[in-house]
């Protein structure tokens, strides 16, 4: 399956991360991408960037290394209503946001609870994806997750990171397996995302795209081989 796009990423302005923009977009473009996205973490993460980070993306370039970049936020989602911890004023500035649940950022409740904070997220008019909904210890209604995606025109993300050896989210494959059966059967579509941390996983989508081979999930159905395919999702790549 051709894969050319990897948006969901972090720098060491996110201070768990290791490696600047330009060292993580320049691995991106030898692993092959032709778009890379770099998506810091809200503010409610511990240790990250303040708000203000957000508001000067216009001072960098939209092209390097050979492939085109855009700049977004991994944001936070922080309760039960899909509240985030970045402001409309700064999410317009932004080319895209991904919401995401994040233990540590977020109180987790029964399924239905964090099943209501995604869905929720969804409904924020600048929430395009949402990241990793993959860890069995924040349990999701996959069902109704799928849903609201298509009817909220919402990408769900298979997460690169949550299928590694050494991830942190247990029970993510066998939650993408039922994710993805579900979305296959209701015609919504995913994007696989990197997720990296460090420039040596910038653009490497392995494992996701061992499990999509392995169900034998529908090429059509994975924003990942077209640019076009995404700007469906994301307004600014139709600049």
């Amino acid at each position: 399956m051709k894969d050319i796009l990897d948006i969901h990423s972090h720098t060491i302005a996110s201070t768990h991360a290791y490696n600047t923009l330009y060292e993580m977009v320049s691995a991106a473009a030898a692993n092959g991408m032709e778009l890379f996205g770099s998506s810091d973490h809200g503010p409610a993460m511990p240790g990250s960037c303040h708000e203000m980070y957000f508001c000067n993306f216009k001072a960098i370039p939209r092209s390097l290394f050979g492939i085109r970049l855009i700049m977004g936020c991994e944001l936070n989602i922080l309760d039960y209503n899909g509240k985030l911890d970045l402001p409309e004023r700064i999410l317009k500035k932004m080319d895209y946001a991904i919401a995401s649940i994040h233990d540590n950022c977020y109180r987790v409740g029964s399924r239905e609870e964090n099943t209501a904070a995604a869905v929720n997220a969804m409904k924020n008019p600048w929430v395009r994806i949402i990241g990793h909904p993959d860890n069995a210890r924040i349990p999701l209604d996959y069902d109704a997750l799928v849903a609201a995606a298509g009817e909220y025109h919402v990408l769900l993300e298979v997460n690169n990171s949550s299928l590694a050896p050494t991830s942190p989210r247990p029970g993510a494959r066998e939650n993408y397996h039922t994710m993805l059966q579900l979305c296959r059967k209701k015609n919504v579509p995913i994007i696989v995302n990197s997720d990296s941390h460090c420039a040596a996983s910038a653009g490497c989508h392995t494992h996701a795209m061992e499990l999509l081979q392995e169900i034998d999930f529908p090429e059509e159905l994975v924003v990942n081989t077209s640019i076009k395919k995404l700007a469906q999702y994301l307004p600014c790549l139709n600049d």
